[in-house]
């Protein structure tokens, strides 16, 4: 396939996503000066709060791949347990990955998987909770990609043919503005 080709199938793609347009949040970039330079926001004002993000994603591995995950049984070794471990590990290192991201102690992370033989895929979960004067979203999100591209990394002597997909938010809580995709 040519480069044009991928690109137009990207752009219909896009074209076609439903409106997100639907958070209720403020309006305005929150990570951007008055003169639209990037600055870390400044959360020393907000009382801490307990605070908790849900975050998903979906790897579709193809059935050889697929099925040495579910047994078990790849060179490498156990797939979900070092996925779950990148993924843990990653949520803690949010903040070094991502710039303007906050360094935020966080109480609980867990990642969790859904094998879902029909499609030959893992549904991965995420969730971080903390006490703390910011979210902790980008901790979820940061669990479940991590997670996703170990399980890319452990897979990928079986196959290429590999597509993480679906990386999203599920639920924010204990901040100014929650979000929970099922009321959407």
């Amino acid at each position: 396939m040519s480069m044009p080709s991928v690109l137009g199938n990207v752009g219909s793609l896009l074209s076609n996503q439903s409106n997100h347009d639907t958070y209720s949040g403020t309006s305005s970039l929150t990570h951007t000066d008055s003169a639209g330079k990037a600055n870390m926001v400044d959360v020393s004002g907000k009382l801490p709060a307990v605070r908790i993000a849900k975050a998903t994603a979906h790897v579709s591995l193809g059935k050889q791949a697929y099925n040495l995950v579910r047994e078990n049984q790849l060179a490498k070794g156990d797939v979900l347990s070092v996925a779950r471990i990148a993924g843990i590990t990653g949520a803690k290192k949010t903040s070094d990955l991502i710039p303007l991201c906050h360094s935020i102690n966080l109480s609980k992370v867990s990642v969790d998987f859904d094998l879902v033989a029909d499609s030959y895929s893992v549904v991965l979960y995420s969730e971080v909770k903390t006490e703390s004067s910011t979210g902790v979203e980008m901790e979820a999100l940061t669990a479940v990609s991590l997670a996703a591209l170990t399980i890319y990394d452990m897979c990928k002597a079986i196959t290429h043919d590999i597509l993480i997909s679906d990386i999203k938010l599920l639920l924010k809580t204990g901040g100014e503005s929650d979000y929970n995709i099922a009321k959407i």
